[in-house]
Protein backbone atom coordinates (compact mmCIF):
# COMPACT_ATOMS: atom_id res chain seq x y z
CA UNK A 1 0.00 0.00 0.00
CA UNK A 2 1.15 3.46 -0.89
CA UNK A 3 0.06 6.65 0.00
CA UNK A 4 0.39 10.29 -1.51
CA UNK A 5 -0.74 13.60 -0.21
CA UNK A 6 -0.65 17.30 -0.68
CA UNK A 7 -2.03 20.83 -0.75
CA UNK A 8 -2.86 22.69 -3.67
CA UNK A 9 -4.43 26.39 -4.00
CA UNK A 10 -7.07 25.93 -6.63
CA UNK A 11 -7.53 30.10 -7.65
CA UNK A 12 -7.51 33.31 -5.87
CA UNK A 13 -10.60 35.31 -7.60
CA UNK A 14 -10.64 38.28 -5.41
CA UNK A 15 -7.31 39.95 -6.16
CA UNK A 16 -8.16 39.59 -9.88
CA UNK A 17 -11.43 40.26 -9.68
CA UNK A 18 -12.26 36.56 -11.36
CA UNK A 19 -15.62 34.91 -12.07
CA UNK A 20 -15.44 32.68 -7.91
CA UNK A 21 -15.77 36.17 -6.35
CA UNK A 22 -17.65 38.40 -9.05
CA UNK A 23 -19.95 36.04 -10.70
CA UNK A 24 -22.81 34.19 -9.90
CA UNK A 25 -24.64 30.83 -11.03
CA UNK A 26 -23.27 27.92 -11.22
CA UNK A 27 -19.02 27.99 -11.56
CA UNK A 28 -16.59 25.57 -11.85
CA UNK A 29 -12.73 25.45 -11.18
CA UNK A 30 -11.02 21.69 -12.36
CA UNK A 31 -7.25 21.59 -11.60
CA UNK A 32 -5.07 18.20 -12.52
CA UNK A 33 -3.11 17.21 -10.05
CA UNK A 34 -0.29 14.71 -10.47
CA UNK A 35 1.02 12.45 -8.21
CA UNK A 36 4.85 12.54 -7.27
CA UNK A 37 4.86 8.78 -8.63
CA UNK A 38 2.23 6.73 -10.46
CA UNK A 39 0.01 4.07 -8.55
CA UNK A 40 -0.35 0.25 -10.15
CA UNK A 41 -3.65 0.80 -10.16
CA UNK A 42 -6.31 3.95 -9.52
CA UNK A 43 -5.94 4.89 -5.81
CA UNK A 44 -9.01 5.35 -3.81
CA UNK A 45 -8.25 9.38 -3.65
CA UNK A 46 -9.97 11.79 -0.68
CA UNK A 47 -10.49 15.73 -1.30
CA UNK A 48 -10.95 18.42 1.74
CA UNK A 49 -11.20 22.26 2.17
CA UNK A 50 -7.81 23.60 3.59
CA UNK A 51 -8.59 26.70 3.55
CA UNK A 52 -11.89 28.58 2.27
CA UNK A 53 -12.14 32.46 1.67
CA UNK A 54 -15.90 32.99 1.40
CA UNK A 55 -17.81 36.58 0.91
CA UNK A 56 -19.51 36.83 4.59
CA UNK A 57 -22.68 38.80 2.94
CA UNK A 58 -23.34 35.82 0.83
CA UNK A 59 -24.53 32.27 1.63
CA UNK A 60 -21.77 29.48 1.86
CA UNK A 61 -21.75 26.84 -0.97
CA UNK A 62 -20.14 24.47 -2.07
CA UNK A 63 -18.87 20.97 -3.71
CA UNK A 64 -15.24 19.98 -3.78
CA UNK A 65 -14.53 15.76 -5.03
CA UNK A 66 -11.72 13.96 -7.20
CA UNK A 67 -12.62 13.36 -10.64
CA UNK A 68 -11.15 11.50 -13.15
CA UNK A 69 -8.67 9.76 -11.56
CA UNK A 70 -6.04 7.84 -13.20
CA UNK A 71 -2.57 5.88 -11.81
CA UNK A 72 -1.49 9.34 -12.57
CA UNK A 73 -3.18 11.69 -11.20
CA UNK A 74 -6.48 13.06 -10.89
CA UNK A 75 -9.00 16.02 -11.48
CA UNK A 76 -9.93 18.18 -8.12
CA UNK A 77 -12.85 20.16 -8.93
CA UNK A 78 -14.35 22.58 -6.91
CA UNK A 79 -18.42 24.31 -7.61
CA UNK A 80 -20.14 27.03 -6.27
CA UNK A 81 -23.34 28.39 -7.40
CA UNK A 82 -26.33 30.55 -6.65
CA UNK A 83 -25.02 34.25 -4.79
CA UNK A 84 -22.03 32.66 -3.93
CA UNK A 85 -18.47 34.79 -3.72
CA UNK A 86 -15.72 32.70 -3.13
CA UNK A 87 -11.98 34.60 -2.86
CA UNK A 88 -9.85 31.67 -2.87
CA UNK A 89 -9.82 27.51 -1.77
CA UNK A 90 -6.82 25.11 -0.75
CA UNK A 91 -7.42 21.46 -1.36
CA UNK A 92 -6.10 19.48 1.09
CA UNK A 93 -5.94 15.60 -0.56
CA UNK A 94 -5.04 12.03 0.18
CA UNK A 95 -4.44 9.33 -2.37
CA UNK A 96 -3.87 5.49 -1.13
CA UNK A 97 -3.18 2.42 -3.24
CA UNK A 98 -0.97 0.01 -4.39
CA UNK A 99 2.57 1.03 -5.63
CA UNK A 100 5.62 0.14 -7.27
CA UNK A 101 8.31 -0.86 -5.15
CA UNK A 102 12.06 0.10 -5.07
CA UNK A 103 12.88 -2.73 -7.05
CA UNK A 104 10.29 -1.47 -9.38
CA UNK A 105 7.39 -4.53 -8.66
Amino acid sequence: VCIDQGARVLFDDVGEGGPMWQGSGPREVRVFQPFRAAFIDEPAVMVSLGMWDIDHQTNGRLDIRAESISAGGFEIVFRTWGDTHVARVRAEWLAIGTGWDEGGT
